[in-house]
């Protein structure tokens, strides 16, 4: 097991998705696309106040947790929805990721950092067709 797996093991949504981010951002020279990369709010806690005003300003429960606006391989951009350990998709994520299938976006689901890592590498040298 590697040493970033063995570090990962037990780690909140949240926390592997911070991983991600920083791993971005110390890539962002080898791939300078990486500097578009940003999470959807959608599952935060927000008071109840918060998330009312959310909903008003947009905010769609479902929206999968991470978005590369960059086109590769005929996609017009990369969203990654993140689940840590025996996370599973819901119905309404099962519905966004598949509309935004349609609409001619790449849609991963990433159990953990170390596969959001692979598929934002895949994405970007062209290895997910």
């Amino acid at each position: 097991m590697s040493e970033i797996a063995r570090l990962t093991i037990g780690m909140s949504e949240a926390q592997e998705q911070i991983v991600v981010m920083k791993w971005a951002e110390l890539q962002s020279n080898k791939y300078p696309e990486l500097l578009l990369l940003f999470h959807i709010p959608n599952g935060s806690n927000k008071s109840i106040a918060q998330a009312t005003q959310f909903k008003r300003m947009g905010l769609k429960s479902g929206v999968p947790d991470l978005f590369l606006p960059v086109a590769r391989n005929n996609y017009h951009g990369l969203f990654i929805e993140m689940k840590a350990g025996k996370g599973k998709t819901s119905e309404n994520q099962n519905k966004w990721i598949n509309e935004l299938k349609m609409q001619g976006y790449c849609v991963e689901v990433a159990k953990g950092c170390n596969i959001a890592i692979e598929i934002l590498k895949n994405y970007l040298t062209g290895k997910i067709l």
